[in-house]
Formats: structure tokens, C-alpha cells, sequence
């Protein structure tokens, strides 16, 4: 049955069992001692630099102590320790935001490295597809620097060869749980890495008040809110277009109004000019007297109030023509922004087709021609299908509030926003958490970032209405 083997192969036989296939032992190459030692000491060498590089002090607060108690003994170490802490102690009491800055954010860091990342590094990479282990090896993500920002874990992540960033952004609900985070988010450094944030806590749990009203007159950026990381919301208005998407009670009349707050100086001083279709009459009739003869809220009025704002646009195309490219706000040619609300009543459910053609062609001319000449488009609207708002795409800054389904955080950010952490969709329903929460993409990025609007209450409009009105007249 079995055949001579010729040589010493027949002592690299496994089995001899007739069933079974015939398995020869790989061969084996033996590494000389010194290159094994050389070769750990060297990697041991290497984290030792890299430790101290990212992690200074938390390395001076382990290794001065233990330095002490190894040349004096352990009652000189804590003679000589016991100033230190006492000295970081007064340091919280006096200024605690220096020293969270200074300090602690580095320690946090230091410990979220060893205690959280790169103890569950292995594992949540296998799992979840992003390692591979092959012929008993693993091959790993390079986990880098881990930085703790006052809400969030910034993580740098070397990606394997011949991997992308899509492979990271379908998995970040595998990352988040693994690394017990309520979320991830995935964006470039450079090719090769990435970023992927973790927030430890949600800064825009709290309902804002409303902005204060600017000193000066400005045409934006505008301030409206914050951002997760804590900086205003700075929204731009002038020369670009925005498409706000959101559920009922999402908090859309928030961006409004604050948008709509913020300008009212540059109103009054003649630089900008709002004009508002309000076809629900509910949202911007609050404060119609804001808008003075610019206001429309029947089909009929606001198809003949975007076709008035079509030819201010062809007119000032023809002057501008051959002179200038771009539009200053002057008294003379003040900026319009165009504000829709519930954009879909006039196009989608509109049962006169000749004013849903009006209307939709009009908005079209104004989205792609308007904004070189100083004629802006804010607006907003519940489902943002294609066969409801056809010209979503002409929007170039777009924000998503909470959505009801996941396929429309991409039909409102575009494609891979949802990949990218956009989850517009997970945002609480309880006013309270969620309204004016959102992700906002911009035209000049295609990273999503988290956002919350402040709240303008019927009081503070009230208030706008008194102030900024000729003369002085409530809202109707």
C-alpha cells in the first residue's frame, strides 16, 4: 500500500492512516539567538521613544516615584513625592480648566490608551473584519495616538495595506460598541490614516437659548449655534444655498429664526433683504412684519414672489456682467436670501401644475445662477426624496436634522454621510435632547459635522418684531 520514500522524507510523516492525505512537516529555520534578542530589545527601545512622545506626563507621574523609591527607599520617595500632588491639588482648586488642559485631558489619554484601545485592540479588530489572522499570525491596524478632547477620544489608526476608508466606515457600530462608545465617526488625516472619534458624553444634550442679537451688521458667517466640539455654529448665507431636512419637530424653525435673528442688523442698515414664503402659515407668519412687503404664504404669491426674485437676479446679472464675479453687499444691491419653509407644499403636493412648474423653474434658476449676483436660497422641508425636492442637489450646504429613516441621512448629505457618523436618524425624538440637533455638510468638506441649533422662542421673536420694525408693531 504504501510506497518507499525516497531520501529522509518518510521521518516527516504525520500520519500514515490509509484515509488520509499524506502531510509533510514545513520546514523549519531557526533563528539565532542574538537576532531574537536584538530584535525585541529594539521594538522594546522603540516604545520606550514612543511612550515618551505621546505620553510625557503621564510617564514623568509613574516614573519619577518608582525612580525615588528604587535609589532612596520608599520613605524618602514619599517625603520627596508628597509636595507634588499637593501642588496638582491647589492647582485644581485654583484654575481647574488650566489644569484639565495641561494635565489632565494628558493623563485621561495616556489611561484610555492602555485601558480601553489597546487593550481591546485585538479583539474588536478580528471581529469586526478590520484585522486578518492568517497561517496562525495576526495582522492589525497600527493603533497610534490617542488624544482626549473635553467630549470625545480622537484615535490616529494606520490602516492595513490594500484597505480603504470604506472598509472603516461600514464598521463604526462595530467600533463604537467595542470600544463601549455611543458612536464612531471615521474621517482622513492623510492617505493611509485615519481619524475615528469617540465621544465620551454628548456636549449638545442642553437646549440653547437664543444667539444675541449682533452689535454690527454682518452677512455672515452667522452665528446660530454651537458645534459638538464646543465652537460657535458659524452658518454661511452669503454665496451658497442651504437645504435644511428634518422630521416634524426636528427643530427646522430653530436654524430659521436664528439665521433670521442674526441678520437683522444688516436688515436695518440696508445690506441685506429677506424675503419669506410661508405657504403653512405657521412658522414665519410669527414674525411677518419682519418682512414687510416680502412675505408670501398662498401658491399664488409665493410663485409670483420667486419670480420676482428670478428677475432681480437676471438684472443684476446683466450689470454685473463683464465688471465683477463675485457680489459685496451694498446699500444699493443688498443681499436676498430667499426663505421657503416646507419647500415640498409648493413643488411635490401642489395640485396646479402650472404653479408647481412656476415655482420649481424659478427655484431652479435661483439655485443655479443666484448666488455670484447675491440672491440666496434657505430651504426647508420634511422628506427630502427626489420626487419630492428635485433640486436637492443644487444646494450646496445641506443639514440634516433628525430624520425618520436611514436611507435619507445620503439623500439630504449625500452619498457615504451616514458611513462617515452622520447619524441623523438615531437624533431623540424628545424635543428637549434632539430638536435642533443635526449634521451639517458643507460644500468645501465631506466630513459631517454635529451641530445644534439654538431655540428662538415666540418671546424673543415678539421681541425682534418690537425692535426691528418701523413701526414697532407686534407679530401677526
Amino acid at each position: 500500500m504504501f510506497r518507499k520514500l525516497p531520501g529522509d522524507e518518510a521521518r516527516n510523516l504525520v500520519t500514515t492512516t490509509p484515509d488520509t492525505a499524506v502531510v509533510f512537516r514545513p520546514a523549519v529555520i531557526t533563528t539565532p539567538a542574538i537576532v531574537t534578542i536584538v530584535i525585541f530589545a529594539w521594538r522594546a527601545l522603540a516604545g520606550l521613544v514612543r511612550l515618551t512622545w505621546r505620553h510625557p506626563i503621564a510617564l514623568v507621574v509613574m516614573a519619577v516615584p518608582v525612580t525615588l523609591c528604587w535609589l532612596y527607599g520608599w520613605r524618602v520617595a514619599l517625603l520627596l513625592s508628597t509636595p507634588v500632588p499637593t501642588g496638582l491639588l491647589a492647582w485644581i482648586l485654583i484654575d481647574r480648566v488650566s489644569f484639565v488642559r495641561l494635565i489632565g485631558r494628558r493623563l485621561l489619554a495616556w489611561w484610555r490608551l492602555i485601558w480601553v484601545y489597546r487593550r481591546h485592540w485585538q479583539p474588536v479588530m478580528i471581529v469586526s473584519g478590520l484585522g486578518k489572522h492568517l497561517r496562525g499570525r495576526d495582522y492589525l491596524p497600527r493603533l497610534g495616538k490617542v488624544t482626549c478632547t473635553a467630549w470625545a477620544d480622537q484615535v490616529i489608526v494606520r490602516m492595513l495595506k490594500g484597505q480603504a476608508v470604506k472598509d472603516w466606515a461600514d464598521r463604526i457600530e462595530l467600533l463604537a460598541h467595542g470600544f463601549g462608545a455611543p458612536s464612531c465617526r471615521v474621517s482622513v488625516v492623510k492617505a493611509g490614516r485615519l481619524v475615528l472619534t469617540f465621544p465620551r458624553r454628548d456636549p449638545l444634550a442642553v437646549p440653547l437659548p437664543a444667539v444675541p442679537i449682533p452689535d454690527a451688521p454682518t452677512v455672515g458667517p452667522v452665528e446660530i449655534g454651537i458645534q459638538e466640539d464646543g465652537a460657535p455654529w458659524l452658518l454661511n448665507v452669503h454665496g451658497t444655498h442651504e437645504l435644511v431636512a428634518g422630521a416634524t419637530g426636528a427643530g427646522k424653525g430653530s436654524i430659521i429664526w436664528s439665521t433670521i435673528r442674526a441678520l437683522l442688523p444688516a436688515v436695518r442698515a440696508g445690506l441685506v433683504e429677506l424675503w419669506a414664503l410661508d405657504p403653512k402659515l405657521m412658522e414665519l407668519s410669527f414674525g411677518r412684519a419682519l418682512f414687510g412687503p416680502r412675505y408670501a404664504a398662498t401658491p399664488e404669491e409665493c410663485a409670483e414672489l420667486l419670480e420676482q426674485a428670478v428677475k432681480v437676479m437676471q438684472e443684476r446679472a446683466a450689470r454685473f456682467g463683464g465688471h465683477q464675479r463675485s457680489h459685496t453687499p451694498t446699500v444699493e444691491d443688498p443681499f436676498i436670501l430667499v426663505i421657503v419653509d416646507e419647500v415640498a407644499f409648493l413643488t411635490a403636493y401642489q395640485a396646479d401644475r402650472d404653479l408647481k412648474r412656476r415655482v420649481s423653474a424659478a427655484l431652479a434658476t435661483l439655485t443655479t445662477q443666484g448666488r455670484a449676483v447675491g440672491v440666496g436660497v434657505m430651504a426647508a422641508l420634511q422628506d427630502p426624496r427626489k420626487e419630492v425636492m428635485t433640486i436637492r442637489n443644487l444646494f450646496p450646504d445641506k443639514i440634516a436634522l433628525r430624520l425618520d429613516e436611514s436611507e435619507q441621512v445620503d439623500m439630504v448629505l449625500g452619498d457615504g454621510a451616514r458611513d462617515r457618523g452622520a447619524l441623523a436618524d438615531q437624533i431623540s425624538p424628545n424635543p428637549l435632547l434632539g430638536a435642533g440637533v443635526g449634521y451639517v455638510r458643507l460644500e468645501t468638506s465631506p466630513d459631517p459635522v454635529r451641530v445644534r441649533a439654538a431655540y428662538v422662542s415666540d418671546a424673543d421673536i415678539r421681541a425682534m418684531v418690537r425692535e426691528f420694525t418701523p413701526a414697532g408693531g407686534e407679530a401677526q
